[in-house]
């Protein structure tokens, strides 16, 4: 498969609504999920063939293969990129990588956040954020509870409160959106006037503030056959101020400005992230042998790797949903069997979404989803049969709608590496 990068810059309010709630307020989601991606280029394919739907759904065509096969393209979530340093843009082009982090991930309670975003002034400083996931398996195989504080002034920890984060110039940054509420007024479809006492709100996802120099990009990326590759990117790069993201769309919001870059092999190879995670989980292994004699077996006899989702996943064992990836699951996504495949832990959350379908004009279903930032960490005796398997897996996704960005995931995500006593 090829993989096309996609920079979506907005140039308008983005009105992206995560459900329908029962107030009079629409919520919105601080990224631009893959569905929303998915309807958009399908709608100007449908547009261009000026409604011949029947034509394009035949099987063989090219509207059928991205959209309709067995194999469909894959259209990741589009998560925010706009960084600053001291008031000053960072160039979209520096920016690497961006992560989901992991909800075993730890800050400060009183002064949350990385170092790197220190503030002066009557904000306090931060004391930075720090990964549990190996000290916590080390404390459980000594037969000890975790229970780690600040490693600056002692006092307590929390969840780090941040979604998304990047690495630039060596630090790590959080990546967040800003919001505002837009509010209307309801319309007498009868008299065509303002209806009294009908006022709505919706929260929107603020534009590019151009005269400010306040750029606001969001950056996803598209996984599609080989050969409808560079046909699908052209398309997108000639239609580039075409596309309209979210609702509200006939009233100025959703204008969006989509570039791409050339495709590129989407193949990945993780297995220098397993040695480098198995290298530091054996070390810390080591160093807590200062408090006894552990009560479980030694890790060096085992491979471990973690999976942490970077999208919401929707996840189905026994025709029920759940919220764990189970070995037999495991087992099942990647095609591999292996009788020694253990899940060692999981930290997972999960939530309700639902949806509009455009072309059916009906609501979707309501789904239970595993949040994203959820990590489950597996070990096997069989290292080799996985290594291939999980970078294919990496690649695809796992679950229920991965053509929609559902179910993406990362194969041990190096800010696990990141200790207490080296907090960023």
């Amino acid at each position: 498969m090829q993989r096309i990068e996609l920079e979506i810059k907005a140039l308008s309010p983005l009105a992206i609504a995560r459900q329908k709630p029962g107030g009079s307020i629409s919520e919105a989601v601080d990224y631009i999920p893959g569905t929303v991606i998915r309807g958009a280029v399908a709608a100007q394919i449908l547009d261009l063939s000026n409604g011949r739907s029947s034509d394009l759904t035949q099987k063989g065509g090219d509207f059928q293969a991205l959209f309709l096969s067995e194999n469909p393209a894959i259209f990741q979530n589009a998560y925010p990129s706009a960084l600053q340093i001291k008031k000053h843009p960072v160039p979209q082009d520096r920016i690497k990588e961006i992560r989901v982090l992991p909800g075993t991930a730890l800050s400060s309670k009183n002064k949350p956040g990385f170092t790197s975003e220190n503030k002066t002034g009557l904000k306090p400083k931060s004391h930075g954020v720090f990964d549990t996931l190996i000290d916590r398996f080390c404390a459980e195989g000594y037969g000890y509870p975790y229970d780690p504080n600040c490693p600056e002034d002692g006092g307590r920890v929390d969840p780090a409160g941040i979604s998304f984060y990047c690495k630039f110039n060596k630090k790590y940054h959080s990546l967040k959106v800003n919001k505002r509420l837009l509010t209307r007024v309801g319309i007498n479809r009868r008299r065509a006037t303002s209806e009294e006492e009908i006022l709505y709100s919706l929260e929107v996802l603020n534009e590019s503030q151009e005269n400010k120099q306040n750029p606001v990009y969001y950056r996803g990326a598209i996984l599609v056959e080989d050969k409808l590759a560079e046909s699908l990117r052209n398309f997108i790069q000639q239609r580039h101020q075409n596309f309209r993201l979210g609702g509200s769309t006939s009233r100025g919001l959703g204008k969006v400005e989509i570039n791409t870059k050339t495709p590129v092999d989407a193949k990945i190879d993780v297995s220098d992230r397993i040695a480098e995670f198995n290298k530091n989980l054996k070390y810390r292994w080591e160093k807590w042998e200062v408090f006894g004699s552990p009560i479980k077996e030694s890790p060096t006899n085992r491979t471990y790797f973690t999976l942490d989702l970077q999208s919401d996943a929707i996840l189905t064992e026994n025709w029920r949903r759940t919220t764990v990836i189970s070995e037999k699951m495991l087992r099942q996504f990647a095609k591999v069997e292996d009788s020694s495949l253990k899940l060692e832990a999981a930290y997972s959350s999960y939530d309700y979404l639902s949806g509009w379908n455009a072309a059916w004009g009906l609501m979707k279903d309501m789904e239970l989803i595993t949040n994203k930032g959820s990590v489950y960490l597996f070990s096997t005796t069989q290292s080799e049969p996985w290594i291939q398997r999980l970078g294919e897996l990496e690649m695809r996704g796992l679950g229920d709608r991965t053509c929609e960005g559902f179910g993406q995931i990362q194969i041990c995500n190096q800010f696990h590496l990141v200790f207490r006593e080296e907090a960023v």
